[in-house]
């Protein structure tokens, strides 16, 4: 089969188009043929192996132990392993995996659900991890309720795009944060306003949030506590930015402390993937209250084009690899 192979870290460069081995499912696995793979920021560090907190999570201490790239799915059962119940050839699913830009993929039962009725396989490659993560962020450690104010830093981002809608689809009042070029896609997203960081800061309408979003990953936390309410909770995913040890973690393993002495509460967030949480996804997006918002979709054999389209931050949501 076709596939996005590399064999060190490093820049897209690393990364060919090959013919490799067909994966074989093993017990609790469907094996995929893929019809699309979303492409999250998460690819970018397997990629590089930065931060090299990333290589100490076990994907390779010096290079990629898994030389496919891709994590998001959506593509057709092309036969089930041992112990599979859930699945059988022909079905249509999407979730997460190891190795999604290529023709096929191994992924364990418990990382998959039905696809949505009413997406295509770009939209719904998209979604596995963004979505689910917006999912977890918004629901579980935000816990947004109706009539809250929330903010979302990076609204117009893979996480971003989904975590408004999603508070919305919850009752919440939203304000998103993005560049210029993304405004006008928060606000087809829903959002109740639009702050452009390039024009105004967070803090110059003296609003204060119930819930702040942040997946940006690079302001300070200062900064955040100041338009957060006393009660308020800020719910940082992941980090980007920083340096080469950790990236832009450094906020979540310093905020507990800064958080300490106060009413207002921090949550840092890494999404479990669960299948469970996808059929809860899935209801949503079938009853219209989330859509993916894919910008760009790109042909396999330009896996790496979309990698550095979306890591300079020109993407407006999501990005697909169509297989």
């Amino acid at each position: 089969m076709k596939a996005i192979v590399q064999d060190v870290y490093g820049s897209p460069d690393v990364l060919e188009l090959r013919d490799v081995a067909a994966p074989v499912p093993r017990e609790g696995e469907v094996l995929i043929r893929v019809r699309a793979a979303g492409v999250d920021q998460g690819v970018w560090h397997l990629m590089t192996g930065l931060p090299y907190l990333v290589r100490l999570f076990g994907y390779g201490l010096k290079r990629p132990q898994v030389p496919v790239r891709g994590r998001e799915v959506a593509g057709v059962v092309e036969a089930v392993g041992a112990g599979v119940t859930r699945f059988s050839a022909g079905d249509e699913i999407y979730g997460t995996c190891e190795g999604s830009f290529a023709e096929y993929v191994c992924a364990k039962e418990d990382k998959v659900a039905r696809k949505p009725t009413n997406l295509s396989f770009e939209e719904a490659a998209v979604a596995p991890i963004s979505a689910v993560t917006a999912l977890q962020a918004v629901r579980d450690a935000g816990g947004v309720t109706v009539g809250q104010r929330v903010l979302i830093i990076g609204a117009g981002g893979g996480v971003g795009s989904f975590a408004v809608q999603l508070a919305k689809a919850f009752g919440a009042e939203v304000t998103g944060v993005c560049s210029t070029g993304k405004v006008e896609l928060v606000r087809s997203l829903g959002a109740d306003a639009v702050i452009d960081y390039t024009k105004s800061d967070i803090a110059g309408s003296g609003v204060l949030y119930d819930v702040i979003l942040d997946t940006a990953g690079n302001r300070p936390l200062s900064v955040l506590r100041r338009v957060l309410a006393p009660k308020g909770t800020v719910v940082i995913v992941g980090g980007e930015g920083g340096g080469k040890l950790t990236g832009g973690f450094e906020r979540s393993l310093v905020a507990p402390f800064a958080f300490l002495f106060s009413g207002q509460k921090f949550k840092g967030l890494v999404s479990k993937e669960t299948y469970l949480d996808l059929e809860a996804l899935t209801s949503l997006i079938e009853a219209g209250s989330v859509k993916p918002a894919v910008d760009k979709v790109f042909p396999l054999a330009e896996a790496p084009a979309a990698i550095t389209y979306l890591h300079e931050g020109r993407a407006r949501g999501k990005v697909a690899v169509t297989v």
